[in-house]
């Protein structure tokens, strides 16, 4: 396995690192309730999700 024969100075670190960046979720809408969601993954205000309708969704906004 490969050991470096130096210590990586903070700039260097540090401007390697600085790639290393989060992006934001792509949100899809809803094509039953055009509310904003993410992409293959059912809508959490009506639960609908690829033409089917799910209970779980639904009795988790009811309760709140």
């Amino acid at each position: 396995m490969a050991v470096p024969k130096r210590k990586m100075s903070r700039s260097n670190t540090r401007a390697r690192r600085s790639q290393w960046k989060t992006t934001a979720a792509n949100l899809a809408t809803c094509p039953s309730c055009k509310a904003d969601k993410l992409a293959h993954v059912a809508c959490p205000s009506c639960g609908a999700y690829n033409g089917r309708q799910y209970a779980e969704a639904l009795r988790t906004e009811n309760e709140l």
